[in-house]
């Protein structure tokens, strides 16, 4: 008797590890990336320690006008010159309902700009303006039992 060799059947079930490999890359890829993305300029925060948290600060329409040490204004990421940001300002709250204004300045930035910045976001006709900072970091102090002898 001669056997006949039968092709297999065809196999009906969808193949979903090619699918999940390519995800889990995307997934890895991501995470990566995600804490590299930065809001606005990087500055170097002054330290406080009574400093309320600012949730709005992180929002993605918050106005956040940085000062970096060597005096350069940013309006969120870009460049701004001391002369036009009233005006960049004032067009960036126009169809805002809450007017707040976040500046971020670097520790050893010069106080006089700080204070320039601060009476021309007041000009634009800012309701409310929130100076960000870092939280200090305070360490408990150690107890430690110290053998007397007697």
């Amino acid at each position: 008797m001669a056997y006949k060799l039968k092709a297999p059947e065809a196999v009906a079930d969808i193949n979903v590890t090619p699918m999940v490999d390519v995800m889990l890359v995307l997934l890895i890829i991501f995470m990566v990336i995600t804490p590299l993305l930065q809001h606005g300029v990087s500055v170097k925060l002054a330290q406080a320690q009574n400093g309320r948290p600012m949730p709005g600060e992180e929002k993605t329409n918050s106005v956040v006008i940085a000062i970096t040490r060597d005096g350069k204004l940013f309006l969120g990421t870009s460049p701004v010159r001391m002369s036009q940001l009233t005006t960049k300002v004032k067009n960036r709250l126009a169809n805002q309902i809450n007017k707040i204004v976040y500046i971020k300045s670097d520790a050893r930035a010069k106080y006089g700009e700080v204070t320039s910045v601060v009476d021309a976001v007041r000009a634009a006709g800012v309701e409310q303006l929130g100076l960000l900072t870092e939280q200090v970091q305070q360490r408990r102090p150690i107890a430690a039992a110290i053998p007397v002898s007697p």
